[in-house]
């Protein structure tokens, strides 16, 4: 409706000029996530993604590597970086996966897991649903149990695959936006990412080292000073060692709070 104004004023001739031969005008997006400039942006249609992000957004804080973007809020899919030079109108947006909806894009980067995205949104989904259609109520709440499970390094073979048939139910069988929408966060993970879900199956590694469970840290025996700090700032007791000497790691103690390396000034907590 921000639209209307203008084109009283302006004319529709004039706001036809902007945009792509279906889709005119202009789209106002909110940028969020890893980006130097965040905020809204209002962009005529038909500049491709990168743009966006670089020209207008200001690029990848700390010289990371661009990862990908959601798009279109909780109920968007995630696109790829390799695919960032399409066109953003309505039509090259659907063929990703992804929808335009209320215009939220939040930027990611390399430090991002996306098997933890797509929980993150299918929560938000998850929680929302109004209880009404089967599929959507429980289909919705299985894909969580089976996204936290993978998340926790418990995932098994196959677990990918209940995911998508899971997925492509809930859309199908579901009566509003909502549920037809709910899958398609994970349905484009697992599309554009499904190595970073095999890893977390197969390998019990998440490789932006970001899910909690599947983290392991240890000390790197060269580089331990044996400050000590480490030792006395660790909640469980799970380091031990003599001052001036390397230190080790308990594994079976260890919580993964992640505090060691938060610490350590010496570079010596290696997390794998």
């Amino acid at each position: 409706y921000a639209n209307v104004p203008w084109i009283i004023l302006n004319g529709a001739e004039k706001f036809a000029q902007m945009g792509t031969e279906k889709s005119k005008g202009s789209k106002v997006f909110a940028l969020a996530g890893k980006i130097n400039r965040g905020g809204l942006v209002e962009v005529p249609m038909g500049m491709s993604i990168r743009e966006l992000i670089f020209s207008v957004g200001g690029g990848i804080p700390d010289g990371k590597k661009a990862k990908a973007v959601q798009i279109g809020g909780p109920s968007g899919g995630c696109i790829p970086v390799q695919l960032w030079d399409i066109p953003i109108d309505y039509e090259s947006i659907n063929e990703t996966g992804a929808i335009m909806g209320s215009g939220g894009l939040v930027v990611m980067d390399e430090t991002t897991c996306m098997v933890d995205v797509a929980k993150f949104f299918l929560e938000f989904t998850q929680r929302e649903s109004c209880g009404k259609c089967t599929f959507c109520r429980i289909g919705t709440m299985r894909m969580l149990e089976l996204l936290e499970k993978i998340c926790d390094g418990k995932g098994e073979d196959g677990d990918i695959e209940k995911l998508e048939q899971l997925s492509i139910k809930i859309k199908n069988t579901s009566l509003c936006g909502l549920g037809q929408t709910a899958p398609n966060p994970v349905l484009t993970t697992i599309n554009y990412f499904r190595d970073e879900y095999e890893a977390h199956i197969q390998d019990k590694k998440c490789p932006a080292k970001v899910c909690k469970q599947l983290l392991t840290y240890t000390v790197i025996a060269d580089n331990c000073t044996g400050c000590t700090l480490c030792a006395i700032k660790c909640p469980v007791d799970a380091i031990s060692g003599e001052k001036k000497q390397p230190h080790i790691i308990n594994q079976d103690l260890c919580t993964k709070c992640g505090v060691c390396y938060q610490v350590c000034n010496f570079d010596a907590i290696k997390v794998e």
